[in-house]
């Protein structure tokens, strides 16, 4: 099944579609299975949760390869970032696992995912990688749900439409774009924004704008939160002008309405 132009003018105008039954519960089962294996606790003993927050790396297992990339998802892929424009995936990761806790984890800030290395980028500093208003390298921004996720049990917050706040942040500063702690500092122009949660069953996968700003919570329900954030990999620049109206695709045609809403407030 495709993305229905609704859902697509939803991702344009709010920043993320989501998207039901993009991989089945029966692999979402599989995953977990793996993931509690490496996650150094047991699901039954829940006096062995004892972290709150448990960070897992990539994982290229066959389920979860086979999760990145079912038709749907690659047909959605298509349909917002254009056909040959991005690169399957061949991991999924990182896994932030959230176990039940009522005390704060220390990373639940309003950000934006960094996407390049700058010149001065330290290998071992988040903080210091770049993004730039043609978001090089990052195509999509991907919320995986391998369990159920209510209200309750740390969804990730998502500012709807702060992607076209963030787009006239970035453009200025060009080609070389901001480090993810300078853009963080500015993100104050987003509070505004809807405050959304990304809620749903097992197999239900969040397709964000690479500019979404986006937060993370504690779990305060009874049972961990299994969920993966993986970008969608960029194969070719994004364009923002010499094109015709009709060829920019979903990701390249909301930077540039928020560019124009941008020069219309200047003019």
């Amino acid at each position: 099944m495709s993305l229905t132009n609704q859902q697509i003018e939803q991702f344009i105008n709010d920043g993320y579609v989501k998207v039901e039954q993009a991989f089945p519960r029966q692999l979402a089962d599989q995953c977990r299975e793996i993931l509690w294996a490496d996650v150094g606790c047991a699901p039954e003993d829940k006096s062995t949760w004892q972290k709150p927050v448990v960070w897992l790396g990539e994982y290229a297992q066959a389920p979860f390869v086979e999760a990145a990339n079912t038709p749907q998802l690659h047909r959605a892929f298509d349909q917002l970032v254009g056909e040959g424009n991005w690169q399957p995936r061949r991991s999924l990761g990182s896994f932030p696992v959230r176990f039940p806790t009522n005390e704060d984890t220390g990373d639940t800030g309003w950000h934006v995912d960094a996407s390049f290395a700058g010149k001065d980028s330290d290998p071992n500093d988040f903080m210091s990688y770049r993004i730039n208003v043609y978001s090089r390298d990052r195509a999509l921004l991907m919320l995986f749900l391998f369990s159920d996720v209510g209200e309750q049990s740390a969804p990730t917050r998502i500012r709807a439409s702060s992607h076209r706040e963030v787009a006239q942040i970035l453009a200025p500063a060009g080609e070389e774009g901001l480090s993810f702690a300078q853009l963080s500092a500015q993100l104050s122009a987003t509070t505004q924004c809807p405050e959304v949660f990304a809620t749903g069953e097992a197999g239900i996968v969040y397709l964000c704008h690479p500019f979404l700003v986006h937060a993370a919570q504690i779990n305060r329900e009874s049972q961990p939160r299994f969920m993966a954030q993986p970008p969608l990999f960029a194969a070719r620049p994004f364009e923002l002008t010499g094109k015709s109206p009709s060829s920019y695709v979903p990701v390249e045609r909301a930077i540039r309405n928020a560019l124009e809403t941008l020069g219309d407030e200047n003019s």
